[in-house]
């Protein structure tokens, strides 16, 4: 007669954590930093949310090679980024990082979502954010597409 084992299995799987990531293009916007991260804390107290960690960085947001953000994507017990707008985290690539962490039973939390929300403008403005990037420094990028955008609306 074979012997039995019961095993008593905990189905209930771990919760995942959820971070605040709060970034800046360049070292002179750190004042800008410590705004972004207050609300960040702010909002997640009046959620009632438990942030696991805030993670501040300085790096563009073009610049796929950020070290914090790769980092804390890399971990596979994080699946949640609370960002105070969407182009905080990336320029490009949004939907996928998104994607990356629905797939774990996550997402993204957006705090600020009043950018533009037609998808067309959205994309038009990243792409002229990007070459102005290219042509004039990513530091007055942003300002320089933001007057094309509106030269070009006149």
């Amino acid at each position: 007669m074979g012997r039995f084992w019961f095993v008593e299995v905990d189905d209930a799987s771990p919760r995942l954590k959820r971070v605040a990531y709060a970034r800046v293009s360049s070292s002179d916007q750190r004042a800008d930093l410590a705004r972004q991260k207050l609300r960040l804390l702010e909002h997640a107290q009046r959620e009632g949310w438990l942030l696991d960690a805030v993670i501040e960085e300085v790096g563009s947001a073009l610049n796929g090679t950020r070290r914090k953000l790769l980092k804390v994507l890399a971990n596979p017990s994080v699946g949640w980024l609370v960002v105070e707008h969407r182009d905080r985290l990336a320029r490009f690539g949004f939907e996928m990082v998104e994607a990356v962490l629905r797939a774990r039973g996550g997402g993204v939390v957006v705090i600020d979502d009043r950018e533009v929300d037609d998808d067309l403008v959205r994309d038009m403005t990243e792409v002229l954010t990007s070459m102005c990037a290219r042509l004039y420094g990513r530091r007055s990028a942003r300002r320089r597409a933001e007057r094309a955008l509106q030269a070009a609306a006149s």
